[in-house]
């Protein structure tokens, strides 16, 4: 079990790593072309707001719903049951949101107006806004659809297409970057197609396994009605954790031009090891832990998120630590560069560092998530997140207005410690109901594995330190690419080579028979 696992894992990691790796490349020619300023700030609104759907709907919502009605019926239903399944829901859910697309590209400058209240005082860049958003929004219904098709291949263990989809929007934009640097609207044209090529992709594979049939539009369908009663909650929960997101762009726009920017780019960066790796595992073990709900099997449920903590805190402590300790070195190296400044490095750096601290939280978040959706449970997550989301708010409304009054710089770094704070609190409540229900319990060995992890991630921090300790943005662009790869390179040796010196070997990730480490 355990070994398909990490093989899916690493076939979801690598691909995705291979869209982070685009993903940074267009970042930095984002940077590079535009700077972080109005263009550029109006751009992010615009592409954020299909991107919340996107997130609520596609990835928070509908997938959370689906694969565990899904799975059920795939492992107890006739095939032409599963198809039949599949063409109502994909009907059904198309509809919905080719109305909501039209409302939203309908209402844009609306929608600008409310939400970046920063644009008003430029009545261009309100309406340039307005216009990229119109071209933007169609992204949700093209990208939601997606979705649900990765949803379908993951649960037959086909991970690989989905995960590559991410690729495709990536490179859209940044070729659209490179054939023109004047306007910010070419942007939002490769978006638009980036979301129709993403779904294409996706449609060769599910007709491979007989899943394309034509569309049925049926609000009616008892699947359909039960499939929305258990998204209504996840809708909740999951807006609930893009409003924080909604909230802190918003406020960044009154902060200053670039606040917007220096939110994304910094984001971006802790966005990238969270992509790889624990956005992977829990892509994977939401299939495996419906099918164990199913089997009524709750050892190897437990056991299946055991690996899931074990895996993502191997991988996260390190990863943190880096976000942390390399900040300034990762923005000089990748954003430093053309009319991305001195002072726009300085801002995202301290993004980067508010982040960074939060960064276990939202990784631990995609492992403990899946615990409760895939037992159907989706009231609990619901409640949790608001209660962080409410955390995190204060956080930002006291460090926004008490930075305003004090004519502080740097207001947006208290934006983003209020979204590291919510992941925090999310966590931490979603951990304690599991443990406290006793859905999970945890194996044999954690003591051990956790001071492994505390020694090495102790030790890989001091390397990174002593290879930060520079001026990064007096270097060549040459020198800071040599010098980051090196610190990197020796960071990973002596973090995986530490654990190695203290016994950690790779089976000690496996599931044994009973559900515990072997």
């Amino acid at each position: 079990m355990s070994r398909s696992l990490l093989k899916s894992t690493s076939i979801v990691s690598g691909l995705t790593l291979a869209s982070r790796v685009l993903g940074l490349v267009r970042e930095i020619t984002l940077a590079r072309a535009f700077g972080a300023g109005p263009l550029l700030d109006a751009f992010f609104v615009a592409l954020m707001l299909p991107n919340l759907g996107r997130r609520i709907f596609a990835e928070g919502a509908f997938s959370q719903a689906f694969v565990p009605v899904f799975t059920e019926t795939r492992k107890s239903q006739p095939h032409e049951e599963v198809r039949d399944l599949a063409a109502v829901v994909m009907g059904t859910l198309g509809g919905v949101l080719a109305l909501v697309t039209l409302i939203g590209c309908l209402a844009a400058p609306l929608l600008v107006w409310a939400f970046a209240p920063g644009f008003r005082s430029d009545p261009a860049q309100e309406a340039l806004g307005a216009d990229l958003l119109r071209w933007t929004f169609p992204y949700l219904m093209f990208i939601s659809l997606t979705s649900m098709a990765g949803s379908i291949l993951n649960s037959y263990g086909r991970f690989a297409v989905p995960a590559a989809a991410p690729v495709i929007l990536n490179l859209c934009i940044i070729g659209s970057a490179w054939i023109s640097a004047d306007s910010v609207m070419v942007l939002a044209y490769a978006v638009f197609l980036a979301g129709v090529l993403q779904l294409l992709s996706q449609l060769p594979s599910l007709a491979r396994l007989r899943l394309l049939p034509a569309p049925k539009f049926s609000l009616r369908d008892a699947r359909v009605k039960r499939i929305a009663g258990l998204m209504l909650p996840v809708v909740i929960g999951s807006s609930v954790a893009q409003v924080s997101l909604l909230l802190n762009t918003s406020l960044a726009t009154l902060i200053a031009d670039g606040a917007v920017s220096w939110l994304n780019f910094g984001s971006r960066l802790m966005e990238f090891p969270t992509g790889i790796f624990a956005i992977a595992v829990g892509t994977v073990i939401l299939p495996a832990l419906s099918a164990r709900h199913t089997d009524r099997s709750p050892e190897q449920f437990s056991a299946t998120l055991d690996w899931g903590l074990r895996t993502m805190l191997l991988l996260g402590l390190p990863s943190a630590a880096g976000l942390i300790v390399l900040g300034g070195p990762l923005t000089a190296t990748l954003f430093g560069h053309g009319r991305f400044g001195a002072h726009d490095v300085l801002m995202t750096t301290w993004t980067v560092w508010a982040y960074g601290f939060g960064f276990m939280g939202f990784a631990l978040v995609k492992v403990l998530v899946p615990g409760f959706y895939a037992r159907q449970e989706t009231k609990l997550p619901v409640r949790f997140a608001t209660i962080g989301l409410f955390c995190g708010m204060a956080l930002s409304l006291t460090t926004f207005l008490v930075s305003r009054r004090l004519g502080v710089e740097g207001a947006h770094v208290g934006l983003a410690l209020s979204t590291s704070l919510t992941a925090w609190v999310n966590s931490i409540l979603l951990y304690r109901r599991l443990r406290r229900d006793g859905i999970y319990t945890p194996s044999a060995g954690w003591m051990r594995f956790g001071a492994q992890l505390f020694v090495a991630t102790a030790l890989m921090a001091i390397v990174a330190w002593a290879g930060a300790r520079t001026d990064w943005m007096a270097l060549p662009v040459t020198g800071r690419v040599l010098r980051l790869s090196a610190t990197v390179t020796v960071c990973g040796l002596a973090y995986f080579g530490s654990l190695g010196l203290m016994g950690l070997r790779p089976r000690h990730l496996l599931m044994g028979r009973r559900g515990g480490a072997v």
